[in-house]
């Protein structure tokens, strides 16, 4: 019998990384891709020059891939949605009667 070494998992509670991509920008990466084989699948389809549709489909490849890995290295595994989150929360509520704040008896009461 031999002995087996096995390594001690010590990710616990880490997200998902894969090739310097963290969390969400894997699905995004992958996204990506399905929407590139689609727009190779509609050139196909037209009847776009094979070498053409191929050059199109590396360059917005690139570009793609490029722009998620920038996201992924600016903003980091909760960045991105902290980002958007914070354009929803608004900056200024103007009230210009105060009836909100005094106590309303509902029916139930």
């Amino acid at each position: 019998m031999t002995n087996s070494v096995y390594a001690i998992n010590k990710g616990i509670n880490k997200s998902i990384e894969f090739k310097g991509l963290k969390a969400q920008y894997i699905w995004y990466l992958g996204a990506g891709i399905v929407a590139l084989l689609v727009l190779y699948a509609l050139f196909y389809f037209i009847g776009l020059n094979t070498f053409i549709s191929l050059g199109i489909i590396l360059i917005l490849g690139a570009g793609i891939t490029l722009q998620i890995y920038k996201l992924s290295n600016t903003y980091g595994e909760y960045g991105l949605m902290k980002k958007i989150a914070r354009r929803q929360v608004p900056t200024i509520i103007k009230s210009y009667n105060r009836n909100i704040f005094f106590l309303t008896k509902t029916k139930n009461q």
